[in-house]
């Protein structure tokens, strides 16, 4: 039999055989959410104990396979991305443009977060009062955050997974690589080659995200039910309102004014991303796929390996923005504490000084603290969001995701190195698929 013969038309299977068409990974993670509706469901509603303790433990496995990587995932990636920084023209530039676009989506958030808590009064008529809050384990202060900047020694970081130690060492390190110019290459080539590494057993643990939807999802619903997500329904609302104004309403429109670039196919190459987030609720464990659907929309590569990891600890518009702001409010009104002009300007500084605080791992905990210390509020109202959490951190997580992608777009657009072929013809390929280094990065007009 020829060649020509044996062969058919392209994309199509050889041989008589049928071959299992390929299920698209957006659709593997809806029949994910589906399926641990209905396991949780019925977890809850039959009592089946048993189930419910399978789901749980599916979901934990799923998130401690994310955090296993994030620490030395974040060191090499902060690493290398700061020495890619040498490949870039204008790399100062470039890096000043990401912060100042980070701030100012931040602000916006947090101002749509407070506008939406003083329209809703989210803590009225909950039946919730202050003796149902408790003291959260970790707190965050002001003291804390900046003293804890620094670690006391090179290992505690990364046993006790300080992300913000970690970016601090792994900043330093790269720094001092650039200082030594080439001397530094061989540690260069190797945390280039660790950080490949590293991402490679990611992605094999991103292709069970699936099935840590159904975990995580089911035992979500099978734990808490509807009716606990009914007493938070006002705040739950908001939140999810207010993550929603901000990936489909403020990002749009950033897109379309400032990189005047088409918002449907930022949303078309950044949706496998987004949709990862909003199931793992980790924005370092997605940092990866965040980096290749960056670059996938045509950002250059040495820039994407800068901007995207120093976003994935420090970018957080859902986490560090809508909800400290809406929380604040809501416990604010339990405790029957009045919130002036001065405070809601405190949380919109906290919001965007304090970000990184929350360090891309699941919760916003030490965020919320943080920002209740600054107000005075009790940290006792803490307690009384730490049931509803989980269900209010996947869509925290995406807008977060969504916003490390969304910078390094526009920054790329505005400076005029954004591959706008690459760009329009971005699609949600398959997650499997490698990322051709095809987006150099031209001289700046």
């Amino acid at each position: 039999m020829s060649a020509n013969t044996a062969s058919t038309t392209t994309g199509k299977p050889s041989g008589s055989g049928s071959r299992i068409p390929k299920v698209p990974f957006w659709v593997q993670i809806v029949a994910g959410l589906v399926l641990g509706v209905v396991f949780g469901w019925i977890a809850r509603e039959f009592g089946v104990s048993w189930l419910k303790e399978t789901l749980g433990h599916i979901g934990d496995i799923f998130i401690r396979l994310l955090k296993l990587a994030v620490a030395p995932l974040v060191f090499f990636a902060i690493l290398v991305s700061i020495t890619n920084l040498r490949k870039v023209n204008n790399a100062a530039r470039l890096a000043g443009q990401t912060l100042l676009w980070f701030m100012i989506t931040s602000l916006i958030a947090v101002a749509i977060g407070i506008t939406i808590g003083l329209v809703t009064n989210p803590g009225e008529g909950t039946g919730l009062t202050p003796k149902d809050g408790q003291l959260p384990k970790r707190e965050g202060s002001w003291i804390d955050f900046l003293t804890g900047i620094v670690p006391t020694d090179i290992i505690t970081p990364f046993t006790e997974l300080n992300v913000l130690q970690i970016v601090f060492i792994a900043a330093v390190g790269g720094i001092a690589a650039l200082a030594l110019g080439d001397r530094a290459k061989p540690i260069l080539t190797l945390s280039e080659a660790v950080l490949e590494l590293l991402q490679k057993a990611l992605w094999w643990v991103i292709r069970l995200a699936p099935l840590g939807t159904v975990g995580l999802i089911g035992f979500a619903i099978a734990d808490y039910g509807w009716e606990l997500i009914g007493k938070y329904a006002t705040f739950t609302a908001d939140v999810y309102i207010g993550c929603a104004l901000v990936l489909f309403g403020v990002y749009p429109l950033l897109l379309a004014t400032v990189a005047k670039v088409n918002p449907v196919h930022f949303f078309r190459g950044a949706w496998p991303a987004i949709q990862l987030a909003f199931v793992s609720r980790s924005s370092v464990g997605t940092m990866p796929l965040t980096q290749k659907v960056t670059e996938r929309l045509g950002v250059p590569k040495a820039y994407t390996s800068f901007a995207v990891p120093f976003g994935a600890t420090t970018k957080m518009d859902g986490c560090a923005a809508i909800y400290p702001a809406l929380a604040a409010i809501f416990i604010a009104q339990i405790f029957d504490v009045q919130l002036g002009i001065q405070d809601y300007l405190l949380i919109a500084f906290v919001s965007v000084v304090g970000s990184a605080a929350t360090a891309g791992l699941t919760g916003a905990t030490v965020m919320l603290t943080l920002t209740l210390s600054t107000l005075g509020l009790p940290l006792e109202g803490v307690g009384l969001l730490m049931a509803i959490d989980p269900i209010l951190d996947m869509i925290r997580t995406a807008t977060n995701v969504a916003g490390q992608a969304l910078v390094p777009v526009i920054v790329a657009a505005r400076e005029k190195i954004l591959d706008h072929d690459a760009y329009n013809s971005a699609t949600a390929s398959p997650i499997d698929e490698p990322v051709e280094d095809a987006h150099p990065v031209p001289a700046p007009v």
